[in-house]
């Protein structure tokens, strides 16, 4: 456990930590990938090239930092990024070299400010936090390893088959080599998915969610196929040179971002390929049988427009209530330009899902709190590197 003088000596390197910023975090990438560049398999280099993960990490290291002596405040964030962790197959050996990387940056960043005195703090505090993820994430490797249809490390799923859901997205059908089943996941959750595009010197993993219910013998995913400018290898990989009969290591679902049933009415809200978790929650609300439920979906034309007739099928098998806006090119019944919701009414105690860039989050939670909808339910999910749709 972390000594009452340790937390001292943390919180006081909080303005420290604010000088520096993201350049920090910068710095200790390009420190760790350069000197250990095996980790090149593992980290996402297109958010090195954005920053997007520079950015994320300080974040989280700050956010630490502050909330040293209360880490309950953490426990959202740790779930996460433990999730996400176990979808890269992260080990306790790599938490060693980041910890020394992360340390020595300290060091060459803070000159005499990093003492022998904050030098022991820090690294008692990282040491601390690692334990606490090491722990977390066997225990969901566990979880994956001898669920039925499980499986711990990566697997070899082939695809047998593959739709255009809309005109830059492709749903692709995965189901193992080996024959066996597939674990259950809920609805919401991600795969890892391993490939090695023929520009790349590295493996790359990506996370993509799951788009259907649970069937025990596949999974369904779809990509955005993306421009250079945003980091697309893998996703016009997938597009480009898969096939059906391809094959791809996966592992297993994870995901702290997942549809919960209970008792009560539910809006689903989304915006362009952010719909990919929603469209396995409406998938297994459906089989439940969900009595009251909204379907909110937003993105910029019809050709954009992501499992479109699939949805109205099970909207309107159900008697649902659905709301499409497009940006640009509204047809008949659809609205136009950005969603809004000041003139929607929302069942009392009703629970929000969404879905989306980090912007169209941001507008619609100001939205719903500005109506009245209490934060605790609302729950959302950011893809890419972590961060917050908070208002």
């Amino acid at each position: 456990m972390l000594s009452e003088h340790h937390i001292a000596v943390i919180k006081n390197t909080i303005p420290l930590l604010a000088s520096a910023g993201p350049e920090l975090t910068r710095h200790f990438y390009q420190r760790m990938l350069s000197q250990n560049p095996e980790l090149k398999h593992i980290f996402n280099l297109s958010h090195q090239k954005s920053g997007r993960q520079s950015v994320a990490l300080f974040e989280a290291i700050a956010a630490y930092a502050k909330n040293i002596d209360n880490l309950a405040a953490l426990t959202s964030a740790v779930e996460r990024i433990a999730h996400k962790h176990t979808s890269f197959n992260i080990k306790p050996e790599h938490y060693q070299i980041v910890g020394y990387h992360l340390i020595e940056t300290l060091r060459e960043l803070a000159g005499e400010a990093f003492t022998n005195e904050v030098e022991e703090a820090w690294t008692a505090a990282y040491l601390f936090l690692a334990e606490v993820f090491i722990q977390r994430e066997e225990q969901i490797y566990t979880h994956n390893e001898y669920s039925v249809g499980g499986w711990r490390g990566k697997r070899r799923f082939v695809v047998s088959q593959m739709q255009q859901e809309s005109q830059s997205v492709i749903s692709f059908i995965l189901v193992p080599e080996d024959g066996e089943a597939v674990m259950d996941y809920l609805p919401g959750q991600y795969l890892g998915v391993e490939v090695t595009p023929p520009d790349s010197n590295y493996r790359e993993i990506r996370q993509y969610s799951l788009c259907s219910a649970p069937n025990g013998h596949s999974y369904r995913i779809a990509v955005k196929k993306l421009a250079d400018e945003h980091g697309g290898a893998v996703s016009r990989f997938m597009h480009e040179h898969l096939d059906v009969g391809s094959v791809i290591d996966v592992y297993p679902p994870a995901g702290d971002f997942y549809y919960q049933e209970r008792n009560k009415p539910v809006v689903f809200i989304s915006a362009g390929v952010g719909v990919t978790p929603i469209q396995a929650m409406l998938h297994s609300a459906a089989k439940t049988g969900k009595a009251e439920l909204t379907y909110l979906y937003a993105c910029p034309t019809e050709a954009d427009h992501v499992f479109r007739q699939e949805t109205e099928d099970v909207v309107s098998k159900h008697g649902w209530r659905q709301q499409v806006w497009y940006e640009q090119g509204a047809i008949q019944g659809q609205n136009s330009g950005l969603m809004n919701l000041t003139e929607q009414t929302f069942p009392e105690q009703a629970d929000f899902y969404l879905c989306g860039p980090l912007p169209f989050m941001q507008h619609i939670i100001k939205q719903l709190l500005t109506l009245g909808i209490a934060s605790e339910s609302i729950h959302y999910e950011v893809f890419g590197p972590f961060a917050s749709a908070d208002v």
